[in-house]
């Protein structure tokens, strides 16, 4: 267990609230993006506009605490039933675009879009609680990880220490930014902004482990319906941050989506850092000590 403490429920505080997100419905329309960015005030970031994709946000970032991946896939006749050509022109992957494969371009082809809706993922194991030098970074009554933007000092420790790459600092700000899952609704009771406006329920809210419970019966049933493809990312308390506060049923690879297979608590060898460390030290001044013995001699 890292800084961020045991979590909620296990001491009879409230019960650890979170995300799934169900890509399989998700249908592009952004409407997450815009109630996050109004409920929580966050200024305009751009548009990212290549002409090549309806994803004009590109990935997430101090002023884009929810961002929808577009992703469009082609498969041609004949090919391997598990392979898929991806188009560069998905802008969540930072791709500038490019002509059709050659076989795509003289055969009818299969084309499906693949829509996800990202956001921080409020780990278990949260690193970027245990670089955090003044406390900014906390965990909440509910489990969710928050940045208090008043006691940031901009020092940028947890940017790097994030495993999905999810927090940023604001350009002329300096101050870290990321999603809250709407701290303040969830202290009047209410539903995070993003969930609220969902129109399809991509977007679930609730219960951590209740929405377990809930994904493991929708990816039942999605195989039952012959998607086979369909798998939970986040959801396992023993991957490698503990589990996520912010889980999805995706319908791919996750790398397909932006999304690192085994992420990490990078923090996990700050421990026997420390001891190798104070190790080395402690030799070192014994070495001292020795030989200024040893020169008074």
């Amino acid at each position: 267990m890292t800084a961020s403490g045991p979590p909620p429920g296990t001491d009879g505080s409230p019960p650890r609230m979170g995300f799934f997100t169900d890509t399989s419905v998700c249908i592009g329309c952004k409407a997450c993006e815009v109630a996050c960015k109004e409920w929580n005030a966050i200024p305009e970031d751009g548009l990212l506009l290549t002409g090549m994709s309806y994803d004009n946000t590109g990935h997430l970032g101090a002023d884009t605490w929810r961002h929808v991946a577009f992703v469009e896939q082609r498969r041609t006749p004949g090919a391997d039933p598990g392979g898929v050509d991806v188009f560069r022109a998905a802008a969540h992957l930072g791709a500038a675009g490019g002509p059709a494969p050659a076989d795509a371009q003289t055969a009818p082809a299969e084309l499906r879009w693949l829509m996800s809706s990202d956001v921080c993922k409020h780990c278990t194991h949260a690193a970027c609680l245990d670089v955090c030098p003044t406390g900014s970074l906390f965990r909440t009554e509910f489990g969710t990880v928050v940045v208090q933007e008043d006691i940031c000092n901009g020092c940028g420790y947890c940017v790097p220490a994030c495993p999905y790459g999810v927090i940023d600092q604001r350009r002329g700000d300096g101050r870290a930014w990321k999603c809250t899952l709407c701290y303040d609704r969830l202290g009047a009771g209410a539903e995070p902004a993003c969930a609220k406006a969902c129109p399809t329920d991509s977007i679930q809210f609730g219960a951590l482990d209740d929405l377990r419970e809930r994904a493991a019966v929708r990816v039942a049933q999605l195989h039952a319906d012959g998607v086979t493809d369909a798998r939970l990312y986040g959801e396992s308390p023993q991957d490698g941050v503990g589990g996520a506060g912010a889980f999805f049923l995706l319908l791919d690879e996750p790398e397909v989506y932006g999304l690192p297979p085994d992420p990490v608590v990078t923090t996990r060898d700050l421990p026997a850092m420390w001891r190798c460390a104070a190790a080395a030290a402690a030799t070192l001044a014994a070495g001292a000590a020795a030989a200024f013995l040893g020169r008074r001699r």
